[in-house]
């Protein structure tokens, strides 16, 4: 009987994963790609811009997002006055699945030549949702002059618990060697699982398109090469994080939610205490989960143009 199940299991995966090849490379051709590409040493990166006047904010995503670019569109929309560059890193959305390792110098130097080849003009503002708390971080510190103000969306700071997770920096391995995480993907589970609204983003601002797409970009990437070593990394991250405070004249803007700060009691502590050197920083609580941007758009968007009109940027 055992046996008549294993080989029913074995069967049904093979059908899966045969049936989620074919239809991956059919979205994938007829599927119509957002951004511009920026080309790197290490490879390539996605990056979506918008707007044409006004100061510049730079968002980044949180641990794992699938789609950068179309995750953060509601606040986009919502930031009429801003120019807007969504950089999606490696691992995410449309830009390669691998990478050199995840370390947050890596990650930052990273970005600082996407925004260099672009031509973005210093000093912007970095916006970071979850753990790109660290990116932000670290980024303001290596690149003080470039940086205007940061906005944290709900941000992982070294100190918490959510921060805790992953190891010390893995022995520097092949990138095939991540082939385990990926298995969800190829063997079709994540798009049967999103197919049922797993995952699935909360509030009402995203289109049918956009809904569409991040289902089969989350499919594509699911445990891609880059994103895992990355979560393998986040304890060393946050190790060489934890003394580290943003600059004492650098206006901070940090959005918590309810959410996590229920789950998490010591969360606004946490976020208080890294801020407490900062001259000008605020921290305001709204009501939804981790994802804020999804369904608080519009104040944030409406705190965020008043935050930086007084002080935050240039």
């Amino acid at each position: 009987m055992a046996g008549v199940v294993a080989l029913s299991v074995a069967g049904l995966l093979a059908a899966s994963t045969s049936a989620n090849l074919i239809l991956e490379q059919f979205e994938k051709s007829h599927t119509v790609a957002y951004g511009e590409k920026v080309h790197l040493i290490e490879g390539t990166i996605n990056v979506i811009r918008t707007g044409e006047t006004g100061p510049t904010v730079v968002l980044l995503s949180g641990l794992g997002t699938p789609a950068p670019g179309l995750d953060f569109a509601p606040l986009v929309r919502e930031m009429r006055g801003f120019r807007t560059v969504i950089v999606e890193g490696f691992g995410y959305g449309l830009s390669d699945m691998t990478a050199r390792p995840r370390t947050v110098e890596n990650i930052a130097e990273e970005l600082h030549e996407v925004l260099s080849k672009l031509g973005i003009r210093a000093p912007y503002t970095l916006m970071g949702h979850s753990i790109a708390g660290f990116s932000t971080l670290y980024y303001a510190n290596k690149y003080p002059a470039e940086v205007s103000a940061v906005v944290g969306i709900d941000p992982t700071v070294p100190a918490s618990r959510m921060s805790t997770g992953g190891t010390t920096d893995p022995a520097e391995v092949p990138a095939a060697d991540y082939w385990w995480a990926h298995a969800p993907s190829t063997t079709g589970l994540v798009r049967w699982a999103t197919a049922v609204g797993f995952g699935e983003p909360g509030g009402g601002s995203f289109t049918a398109a956009e809904r569409q797409q991040m289902r089969q970009i989350a499919s594509w990437n699911f445990g891609n090469p880059a994103v895992t070593d990355e979560t393998l990394r986040m304890g060393g991250n946050a190790a060489k994080l934890q003394d580290l405070r943003y600059p004492d004249a650098l206006p901070v803007l940090y959005f918590l939610s309810q959410d996590t700060m229920n789950q998490q009691p010591d969360w606004y502590g946490a976020h208080e205490r890294q801020l407490a050197n900062v001259r000008r920083h605020e921290l305001v609580v709204l009501g939804g989960e981790h994802y804020l941007h999804w369904t608080q758009s519009k104040a944030m968007a409406t705190k965020i143009a008043e935050f930086l009109r007084h002080g935050g940027t240039q």
